[in-house]
């Protein structure tokens, strides 16, 4: 398994993009909740009830996977090849990476089920 852009350079820049993206969506939470007075369940389920709503969590989720991804692939190729066998990669540092991906998308799945589930 490769970054997910298969480049340093464009992985950089997601992970930048990622982490604006992320910092935009915890800005809007913070409005929310400031500018709702009594935040209670049903207002909040209200506000996840908004499309416009749904869409910005969505790509929240997106952007967290996609910056999830980017550094713990990182990490895995860092700190997980068998450099002493005479290769880059080894079964652990596979495993760690499928263990990664499928949570990623398990993570994915878990939200639109969340968000778009009981329309």
């Amino acid at each position: 398994m490769k970054g997910l852009a298969e480049n340093g350079v464009r992985d950089w820049y997601i992970q930048r993009f990622s982490a604006l993206l992320l910092a935009a969506y915890t800005l809007l939470l913070f409005a929310v909740i400031v500018a709702i007075p009594e935040l209670n369940f049903i207002a909040w389920q209200n506000l996840f009830s908004m499309t416009w709503m749904q869409v910005a969590t969505v790509i929240a989720l997106l952007a967290t996977c996609a910056h999830a991804w980017i550094g713990m692939w990182t990490i895995g190729t860092d700190y997980l090849s068998d450099h002493h066998a005479g290769s880059k990669a080894s079964p652990l540092r596979y495993g760690y990476q499928l263990l990664c991906a499928l949570v990623l998308i398990a993570y994915v799945i878990w939200g639109m089920k969340i968000l778009w589930g009981n329309q």
